[in-house]
Order: C-alpha cells, then sequence, then structure tokens
C-alpha cells in the first residue's frame, strides 16, 4: 500500500514534469529553433548579424537598461525611506497609505503612461494651465523621461511593501545594542538597517528592474522614439512589414540570456549577504513628533498621491464628453457606450473568465509543487520547481511569441484560442502563488499531517483534508496577487488575441493606440473597478497583512 502511494504521488511529479515539458520548454526549444533556422536558409546566424550589425536595434537593449536601471534605483531611493517610515513609526492613517500603496502597483502599467499623458502630454490638462496660467512651457513626457516617470510612481510601492516584512524582521535588542554603542539617527540607519535587509533590497531591487526590463505597454505608449527592447519585439512580430518569425526569435532569444544573467547576477549578490534573523522583539513603533514628524507624513502621502493622480484622473475622464479626440467641458456616459460598442462587455466577460481559469490551473499546480518540494524533495521535484519558477524572469512577449512559434501549425493549432490565453497566463504568473504557498507549506508542521496518517488517513486525504486549509492562507494571497497580475497582463496577451478573445487590457491598449482616449479611460475605469475588487478580497485573505514573502 505505501508503494502504491508512493507511486501517486511519482506519478503527480511526471504529470507536471509533461505539463512543463509541453507547455514551457518545447516552446522555448522552438523559440530558439526559429532563431536559427529557416526554410530558405537552414541554419542561420542571419538574424543575429541583423541585430548586432545595426545601432538601431543594439540601442534598444541599452535603453532598456537604462531606463530599468533607473527605475530601479528611483524605486529604492523612494520606497526603503517611505517603508522605513511606515514600520518604524505610527503615521497617522497608515492602513489607507498601505492599501492605496498596493491599488498603485496593482494597476496596469500603461493606464499610468496614457494618464499622465492626458495630464502632461502636449495638449494635456496640467501642461495647458501652467501654460495659460503662468506662462511655462513644460518639457516633453514623451521619451526616457516619461517611462522613468510612469515606472518609478508606478513600482516604489512595490518596494516599500516587500521591506515592511524585512524591517519587521529586525529583533529590537539589535537597534537597542548599536544605539549603547552610539551608532544611532541616519547613522544606524545605513549602516544596520541597511545592512541587514540587503537580502530583501537586492530582491526588491530585482523584481522592479525585470519588471521595467519586460514592460511593453508604457514605453510602446510614451516612449516615442525611445525604443526599448519589448516593443521591438513587438514591432518586429507585428510590425508593419508583417511578422519576422526568425528576427523576432532571436531578439526574444536574447531577451531570455540578459534576463536570465541578471537574475544570476542578482542571485550571486544575495548570497553574498545571506544570513538569518530570528525576531524574538519586535520592533516598537515611535510617534513622529515636531517638523520631523510633518515630514515623514508630508513624504509619504505625497508620493502615494502623485502615485494615485493618473488612476483618479482616469475615472473623471471615463464620463468626459469627447468629440474626436479633444475633451468637451461635459459630462456623460458615452464613452461607456462607445466602450460597449468596442466589446467592453466580451472583454469583461473574458478578462473574469480567462483570469479565473488560469487561476485555478496556477492553484492546482502551485500546490502540488509546494507539497512535493517540501514534503517529498527529490531531483525531480526540485527540478519541476525551478522551471515553474523560470517564467519569472521572461518578458511575457517571450512567452507570448514561443506559444505562437510553437502552436500555430496542426496538429496542435492553438493561436486564436481562448485556450492558448488560459496558457501563456498561468505560465507566466504562477510563481507568485507557488512561492507563497511554498512559504506557507514550510511553516506547516509535519506532525499535524503524521497524526492524522497515525488515525488511519491515507496520505492523499490527508493532503487534500489537512494540509491544504492549513495552506488556505498563503494560497489564497498568492492567488489574489497572480489574478490581478493576469487581469492586468497586456504583452504576454497582445500577440495570442483577437475579437473572441479581447481581454480589458487589451481593449484599452486598441482604443489608446487608434486615438479613442474617451473608450480607453472606459476601459481603464473598468479595469481598475476590478483591481479594487481584487484588493479588497487580497486584504481579507491576509487580515490586511503589510508585507509579501520574497
Amino acid at each position: 500500500m505505501k508503494n502504491k502511494k508512493n507511486e501517486v504521488w511519482t506519478w503527480i511529479s511526471i504529470a507536471l514534469l509533461l505539463l512543463f515539458l509541453v507547455f514551457f520548454i518545447y516552446p522555448c526549444i522552438r523559440l530558439m529553433w526559429e532563431a536559427f533556422y529557416t526554410e530558405k536558409d537552414g541554419f542561420t546566424l542571419k538574424a543575429f548579424i541583423k541585430f548586432f550589425s545595426k545601432s538601431y536595434y543594439t540601442n534598444t537593449i541599452m535603453n532598456s537598461f537604462k531606463v530599468s536601471s533607473a527605475v530601479m534605483i528611483i524605486c529604492l531611493l523612494l520606497g526603503v525611506p517611505f517603508s522605513y517610515f511606515f514600520t518604524f513609526y505610527e503615521l497617522k492613517g497608515r492602513r489607507i497609505l498601505f492599501v492605496l500603496a498596493l491599488l498603485c502597483t496593482m494597476s496596469a502599467p500603461f493606464i499610468g503612461a496614457y494618464s499622465w499623458i492626458m495630464l502632461l502630454g502636449r495638449n494635456g490638462v496640467i501642461t495647458k494651465f501652467i501654460k495659460t496660467a503662468f506662462g511655462i512651457k513644460l518639457g516633453s513626457i514623451y521619451g526616457f523621461n516619461g517611462i522613468l516617470l510612469v515606472q518609478s510612481l508606478k513600482l516604489f510601492p512595490l518596494v516599500m511593501i516587500y521591506m515592511n516584512g524585512a524591517f519587521q524582521d529586525i529583533d529590537n535588542s539589535l537597534l537597542e545594542a548599536s544605539a549603547n554603542l552610539g551608532c544611532t539617527g541616519v547613522k544606524r540607519f545605513f549602516k544596520v538597517l541597511l545592512g541587514l535587509t540587503m537580502p530583501t533590497i537586492l530582491a526588491a531591487a530585482l523584481i522592479v528592474f525585470m519588471r521595467a526590463f519586460a514592460d511593453f505597454g508604457t514605453p510602446a505608449i510614451i516612449g516615442e522614439g525611445y525604443k526599448t527592447f519589448p516593443v521591438l519585439i513587438y514591432d518586429s512580430f507585428l510590425g508593419d512589414a508583417g511578422a519576422d518569425y526568425n528576427f523576432a526569435s532571436a531578439v526574444s532569444v536574447l531577451a531570455i540570456i540578459l534576463t536570465g544573467v541578471i537574475f544570476l547576477l542578482q542571485k550571486f549578490a544575495s548570497n553574498r549577504f545571506k544570513f538569518s534573523i530570528n525576531s524574538l522583539h519586535p520592533i516598537q513603533k515611535k510617534k513622529p513628533h515636531g517638523f520631523s514628524g510633518f515630514l515623514m507624513h508630508f513624504y509619504c502621502y505625497f508620493l502615494i498621491a502623485i502615485a494615485m493622480l493618473p488612476q483618479l484622473y482616469i475615472v473623471v475622464d471615463s464620463f468626459r464628453d469627447y468629440k474626436g479626440q479633444v475633451v468637451q467641458s461635459t459630462y456623460s456616459f458615452s464613452n461607456y457606450k462607445n466602450a460597449i460598442r468596442k466589446l467592453l462587455g466580451r472583454a469583461t466577460k473574458n478578462s473574469i473568465v480567462i483570469s479565473l481559469i488560469a487561476l485555478a490551473v496556477i492553484i492546482i499546480i502551485a500546490v502540488l509543487i509546494a507539497y512535493l518540494v517540501v514534503r517529498r524533495p527529490n531531483a525531480l521535484n526540485n527540478t519541476i520547481d525551478t522551471i515553474s519558477m523560470l517564467p519569472y524572469i521572461m518578458p511575457g512577449a517571450v512567452i507570448g511569441i514561443s506559444l505562437i512559434v510553437s502552436f500555430n501549425d496542426k496538429p496542435f493549432v492553438l493561436t486564436g484560442s481562448t485556450l492558448i490565453m488560459i496558457i501563456a497566463l498561468a505560465i507566466r504568473r504562477m510563481p507568485y502563488t507557488s512561492r507563497s504557498a511554498t512559504a506557507t507549506m514550510m511553516q506547516i508542521p509535519i506532525s499535524t499531517e503524521e497524526a492524522a496518517i497515525s488515525l488511519g488517513a491515507g496520505k492523499l486525504k490527508t493532503f487534500i483534508a489537512i494540509t491544504i486549509p492549513q495552506m488556505s492562507s498563503g494560497i489564497i494571497s498568492g492567488a489574489i496577487l497572480s489574478f490581478v497580475s493576469i487581469v492586468t497582463e497586456v504583452s504576454g496577451t497582445i500577440f495570442l488575441f483577437n475579437n473572441r478573445t479581447i481581454t480589458l487590457t487589451i481593449g484599452t491598449y486598441q482604443a489608446i493606440s487608434l486615438g479613442s482616449y474617451g473608450t480607453a479611460s472606459a476601459f481603464a475605469t473598468v479595469t481598475t473597478l476590478v483591481t479594487v475588487v481584487c484588493l479588497v478580497i487580497y486584504l481579507r485573505a491576509t487580515h490586511g497583512s503589510e508585507r509579501m514573502s520574497v
């Protein structure tokens, strides 16, 4: 009987490995084959020679590195002090700050780009007001500066949320000891606190860099002449001259190599600072007083207000009347009526249905992986865990293209189907839930399962009836984050959709591309509403936890 039960988990491991081999490893291999082989030339390096022979293409790598590095630095400079004030001091309205920070980072990035164009673009509301009132002409919001602004305001709350956990894990006795040695204030912040939280700082830096590097929507909308790597992949695949699978695949392979190298460098740096802390004496929050207290509150609330401004403007703009591309002074539901004619209802339904199905797949696979890795560690299960995490460091456009080149011909024609959308989203967003489920699984004592088994329950029954309920908080929190990231996804699905499978974010992007700004605002507002609902569920599921696991 024991061997049969062990065989069940072995077959589960094999089934999971086969799923990843078919829908992830095989597409990646096909992508590389497409990059090095054409029917006309056979094995060739023509696409890579084309890329490296023209500065127009190679500059996209430098552009992506420049803007992603700048975003990473700014997010750390903004997010770490924010988290420090939030964790060590009793700020007024801290719950509101945390909720708004979550909402900022959970929204679709390119919606922020569109909003800032409406605010600070050539005919933006703020631009025209300042020019009329003060005679001052603002600089351009487009290009490097625009991408930097949008992505920094979108991603700095992510640093703040992750750093909350790191700061909360610091033992207060360490701070007391440093104070006794005369290390206090700013000196202690840089020498002690940053040193103790360096692993999380590096992890947060990687997350921000990868998110900024892989972002397609923001540079596509606000970048204008500043072309980044993901935009080049999009143009190569869906450009005016038609799809060039060979070149698009070659660029995608380069993207995988670059992000892989960055990931390994971050891992190497993290291992240099690896250590553990037991927080026996939690941090005691102080009450901010005087002018310094005012500055703390002003800093936090001002940053959040600026980050929230685009989302608030979008909601208001969705009710304003447009005549062509010119905004009117009247308000109505005309944008929503236009959006409904542009498949808003279908997009909303698809976003919810496709996201829920993808989420169900993610939860089932993530829970199984978490159990196998923690309770049945071996080479096979560790391999599955590693493979499941690889999409985390890959741009969504790469995953989308790899699925197209793999499932665009008989006998497996999935292009244009709902299934291929679900596969792409499940693969790309699984790491959120699998990491959260694994972290929770590690905290569950094995004695509870052993007790159930000793009372006659089988291992599979124990797993379903005992283990999964104990993992529920980690599963739910990770699942909500996966769901929100699925709902706001655009880079991984922009290659895969058609009118039958259009989603809210794709509908928004299409409307912006066509200059239908009022319609785009309506799509974006509905997307924000769905995000808010997810946020409420997340906060209830995690009991308002002010941290995330890294």
